[in-house]
């Protein structure tokens, strides 16, 4: 008998001792992760619901939102959808003042009765038409004295004078308007600047 028999015969005995079969090679096996428990129904629902709930939340959002920008935008159109027709009344309310301003002030103190009613019947629709259109959100401005601001006035041609600042408004030649918190029309004036040097 040789050494190697010897050596099987004690791996033999050993595994028949352990079950009778002889032992078979170890080999690893890959790790397995175990299956996640399944959902339960109640766990179902709950999620269901707070999905249901985050879109539901998102949606009172947009429609807060669009509640919102609707009543600007109908807070805009109140206030400013006239502003095509203010436009056009304003040229009206141009030529009733030029009417008024063409009389010169002797002439309406001796004029004859109907030349004065005439004068008058004028000056009262121009007042009755700036009433109308203040009513409705327009409001004239007369600028004169104020620094000149591009924004809402017009500079036709400036005029030498040093009695005042350069850059301030000497001469409104046709009145601005404004249509709430926007310019309407800008006023047409003429801006004080230096006188030149003598030299």
């Amino acid at each position: 008998m040789t050494e190697n028999d010897g050596q099987k015969d004690f791996s033999e005995k050993a595994a028949e001792d352990a079950g009778g079969k002889p032992a078979e090679p170890r080999v690893s096996k890959p790790y397995i992760m175990p299956d996640e428990p399944e959902e339960t129904p109640s766990e179902a629902l709950v999620k269901e619901a707070a999905e249901a709930k985050d879109r539901m939340l998102r949606t009172l959002a947009e429609m807060e939102n669009l509640r919102k920008r609707t009543q600007r935008e109908v807070a805009d159109a109140r206030s400013y959808g006239i502003a095509g027709f203010a436009r056009d009344i304003l040229e009206i309310a141009d030529n009733l003042q030029r009417a008024i301003d063409a009389v010169p002030a002797e002439a309406k103190e001796t004029a004859d009765a109907g030349f004065k009613g005439l004068i008058e019947g004028v000056e009262i629709t121009e007042r009755s038409l700036h009433r109308t259109l203040e009513k409705n959100g327009v409001q004239k401005f007369d600028p004169i004295g104020e620094k000149f601001d591009p924004n809402v006035q017009q500079a036709m041609y400036e005029v030498p004078d040093a009695s005042v600042p350069t850059g301030t408004v000497v001469q409104v030649i046709q009145a601005g308007y404004m249509i709430g918190e926007r310019v309407l029309r800008p006023a047409m004036v003429a801006v004080s600047k230096a006188p030149p040097k003598a030299g």
